[in-house]
């Protein structure tokens, strides 16, 4: 069982995004990320092999150990236990170049990868744990391709195409180009479902998506 969290500290007016996850049983690592801008400023692992084969009592232990990692290296942070230096915002660009967006999400859907006409890259921070039963919490981070300056101020909307009602919500990226967006995911009715993040300044744009699948329906009991 896959567990994670993500949390964002901000000291003297600068986020950073701590992220831990669960590496699955094939690993047996826990792994916690300190992010800043687009960078990994800090990383720590930890085994945890001694739990496997994993049961429903040694799943407690493992999420108590995750827990215990993660909110650790927050307490740390917060107390100056643990320091790191954000690294400096890059110079603003003014070169209007078209250059291709990219899908930081595993298993894009196809086609979409490498559009012309985009210039903003949009990753998810959370690819492995952005869903948990239906609620959705999506970690992102926009930059722009050329030299990944954060896209301040951007505008970020999320949608599910191929869903029995309408969802999609929206919000700004922060002054280091992170941004959190939460909702619960609709019914999916589609084959072709899928989630699309879309994002927006007045002279960029770019897109991610990746597929979704519509669970199959129980036959009704005649």
């Amino acid at each position: 069982m896959l567990f994670g969290h993500n949390t964002n500290v901000t000291l003297d007016g600068t986020v950073f995004h701590v992220q831990t996850e669960d590496r699955g049983v094939n690993s047996a690592t826990l792994d916690t990320t300190v992010h800043c801008r687009g960078r990994v400023l800090h990383r720590r692992t930890n085994k945890y092999h001694d739990l496997l084969p994993l049961d429903a009592g040694k799943e407690k232990s493992l999420k108590a150990r995750l827990d215990e990692q993660h909110f650790g290296v927050v307490e740390e942070l917060k107390t100056g236990a643990l320091k790191v230096e954000a690294p400096p915002l890059p110079p603003p660009r003014t070169s209007a170049s078209v250059l291709a967006a990219s899908a930081a999400v595993p298993n894009p859907a196809p086609g979409l990868a490498n559009l012309d006409a985009k210039t903003l890259t949009v990753e998810m921070l959370n690819p492995r744990t952005w869903l948990s039963g239906r609620h959705a919490t999506l970690y992102l981070v926009v930059r722009t391709k050329d030299g990944g300056t954060p896209a301040a101020g951007a505008r970020v909307v999320a949608r599910i195409a191929g869903a029995a009602a309408p969802t999609e919500v929206e919000t700004e990226a922060s002054a280091d180009g992170h941004t959190r967006l939460e909702f619960d995911m609709p019914r999916l009715t589609s084959e072709d479902a899928a989630l699309v993040i879309e994002a927006s300044t007045r002279d960029a744009q770019g897109q991610l998506r990746f597929a979704l699948r519509a669970k199959p329906k129980t036959p009704a009991v005649t």
